[in-house]
């Protein structure tokens, strides 16, 4: 009876901790009025991409911020703001040019880059704060 005790513990605390476990998703998520607190403030790392549809830049490293969620997924979540569609965000960030990445530390804003950089200066930025 010992021993099936203890599987059961085992699995009782394997099923604990997955309920608990954040699941960070690989692959950007979308932001807008309605949910861009609510990701910010429960992820402990997260990058927003602000960005538009008409901005070639931003095109260009949209491949890299989804490539990122992939590598990073469980440790980093990745957000697309598109800024034509939520000016008031855009504004509360002083958003002039795009693209531009926000990153959120525990809900903070901790740091931003301007303009389309390539994944390693991303990664080191990330690293970072990590």
């Amino acid at each position: 009876m010992d021993e099936l005790e203890k599987i059961r513990e085992k699995k009782l605390k394997e099923m604990m901790e997955k309920m608990t476990k954040k699941e960070t998703p690989d692959k950007p998520v979308e932001v807008n009025e309605s949910n861009f607190n609510e990701v910010i403030e429960k992820n402990d790392l997260v990058v927003v991409d602000c960005w538009a549809p008409w901005c070639a830049p931003c095109r260009m490293i949209a491949p890299i911020i989804d490539e990122l969620a992939r590598e990073y997924a469980g440790k980093v979540v990745f957000a697309k703001l598109n800024t034509d569609e939520n000016p008031r965000i855009a504004g509360k960030f002083y958003i002039t040019a795009i693209p531009t990445l926000l990153f959120f530390k525990k809900g903070k804003l901790v740091d931003q880059m301007i303009g389309a950089h390539p994944k390693q200066n991303i990664v080191a930025k990330i690293k970072e704060y990590m």
